[in-house]
Parts: structure tokens; C-alpha cells; sequence
């Protein structure tokens, strides 16, 4: 059964798909399109009906592979989360149409979440009208609601006070290897009620074979595997929703079995503190 957490008063599943090299990396990848489809629609036959993709993946083709696989599913039903890539934020006629470019490829009529993916250069200067434009793309439907990816606290206040619109989520990496927005940005999520999603959140495939004895004993303590548990430790976070990558049948249903449960505090700890 999928949980949810709620910021503002939207629910969000707190356990999406992540897309990232479906279709291809930095240029389209076509050798492997089907298998992709059906990976995404087995995600969501499954529960997971948040599917996180951005316009930079495959150069556009993730997108279009993550359309084909959600075309025959109800709209109202799915939470679609795309980015818009950094070399589109210059203008606002480059914002606007890359947002109408996304939701072409996704064959939407609106982004549910949309995000800056990555803080565009010349932050300072551009970043005003960056959030003006995406007040603009929510007042004209087009985006429910807005986010960002990648930012530091100070880009975050930065970005927020030229929007209208609350900011929902900063999507950051964020693993038991890669701990870092457990110094300051999880406790800034906290107090402003931000959610922090977050990517890679396996370790970019690192958990399952990397040697880690504390967690393997946490993990036969809950009959849980390593991904499991390394999971679960995000998802007990309060403002935290993860995004893992799943393409085979086998690891998809691993990763639906962090759900339900709950570490004990002196596990979260001993997992907090892990040296890596």
C-alpha cells in the first residue's frame, strides 16, 4: 500500500519512479524503448503512480518514452514530476516553451510538479524572472505546481521570494552514501514545510554490493534487504520522498517492500551515523 506525505495540502506518493538513463543520457538512446515502456507501466500497475523524468534526460526521449507508457492510464490518478534544463531559462519565451515542449512529449495537458533542474547561471540575475515565468505557467494551467532541484538553502530563499507560489520540493541526492543534506538542508525542509525528494537514492547502485556491516545486520534484524532498509531510512524522514530507478520486475518489487514499516529509533541512528 502506498504512503503519502502531504505539503500544503497535496499528497504525494512518497515513493516515485526515477527515469534517469531510461531512453538514453545526454543524447537519445532508442535500443531499448519497449523495455523502458513496460518498466514504467509496471511501476504504476504496482502503486507507483509518481513518475519523475526532465527534459535533459535522453535529450528529450525519456520524456517521450515516459508519454507512451502513461497514455493509456487515468490523468487524474497519476503525479507527473519533469524539470526544465538550464539552457532554457534565459528568456521567458524559452521557459514557456519548454514547458509546452514537455507536456507535447508527455502528451499532457498539465505538469503536476515542475522544476528548475539544476540553479542556472548568473543565478542572481536571472532567477527573478525564472519564477516569474512559472508563476505564469501555473496561472495559465499549464503546471499545478513548482519546485526546484539541486539548490542550496540560499538559492531556495532566493527563488521563493520572487514567486507567488509556494516552492514544494527541492530534489536533491540524498543516500545513506551521501548523507549531505542531513547537515542543514533537511532541517531547513522541516521548518518550512518543503518536501526534499530525494534522487540516487540507492547510491547510484553502490548499496546493494558496497560492504556495510551495520546495515546488513539492521537488515536481517527486519528481514528487509540492504535497499530496503537504506530506503526506509529516507522514507522515515518526515519531509523526505524518494525516487528510485527501476527497470527489471525483480527490483521493482524490492523496492515496493520498503513500504509499510517502520526502522526503530536506535536502527535510524546506527544508520545515521554509518561511516562510509
Amino acid at each position: 500500500m502506498m504512503e503519502y506525505k502531504e505539503v500544503r495540502g497535496i499528497r504525494i506518493p512518497v515513493l516515485g519512479l526515477g527515469t534517469s538513463g531510461m531512453g538514453g543520457v545526454m543524447l537519445p538512446d532508442y535500443s531499448h524503448d519497449q523495455n523502458f515502456v513496460e518498466a514504467i507501466r509496471r511501476a504504476i500497475k504496482s502503486g507507483i503512480t509518481h513518475i519523475d523524468t526532465a527534459e535533459l534526460y535522453g535529450k528529450n526521449h525519456t520524456e517521450e518514452l515516459v508519454g507512451q507508457a502513461i497514455s493509456d492510464y487515468n490523468r487524474k490518478k497519476l503525479f507527473i514530476t519533469t524539470k526544465v534544463s538550464p539552457q532554457h531559462l534565459f528568456t521567458k519565451h524559452q521557459i514557456i516553451s519548454a514547458a509546452k515542449n514537455s507536456l507535447k512529449r508527455l502528451g499532457l495537458d498539465y505538469i503536476d510538479l515542475y522544476l528548475v533542474h539544476w540553479p542556472p547561471i548568473f543565478f542572481s540575475q536571472v532567477i527573478k524572472n525564472v519564477m516569474s515565468v512559472f508563476d505564469q505557467l501555473v496561472e495559465d494551467g499549464l503546471v499545478k505546481f513548482i519546485g526546484v532541484s539541486n539548490f542550496s538553502i540560499s538559492q531556495f530563499q532566493q527563488a521563493q521570494k520572487f514567486t507567488k507560489n509556494k516552492i514544494i520540493t527541492n530534489q536533491v541526492e540524498y543516500s545513506l552514501l551521501n548523507k549531505n543534506p542531513e547537515r542543514e538542508l533537511l532541517d531547513f525542509c522541516k521548518r518550512e514545510n518543503v518536501i526534499l525528494t530525494a534522487y540516487s537514492p540507492l547510491g547510484r547502485g553502490k548499496i546493494p554490493t558496497a560492504s556495510f556491516q551495520v546495515l546488513d545486520e539492521i537488515a536481517r534484524k527486519y528481514r528487509k534487504t540492504r535497499v530496503q532498509v537504506a530506503l526506509r531510512y529516507l522514507l522515515d524522514k518526515p519531509h523526505v520522498i524518494a525516487i528510485p530507478k527501476a527497470t527489471s520486475e525483480a527490483h521493482l518489487k524490492e523496492i515496493l517492500r520498503c513500504l509499510g514499516w517502520h526502522l526503530k529509533k536506535k536502527d535510524e541512528k546506527d544508520l545515521r551515523e554509518l561511516k562510509v
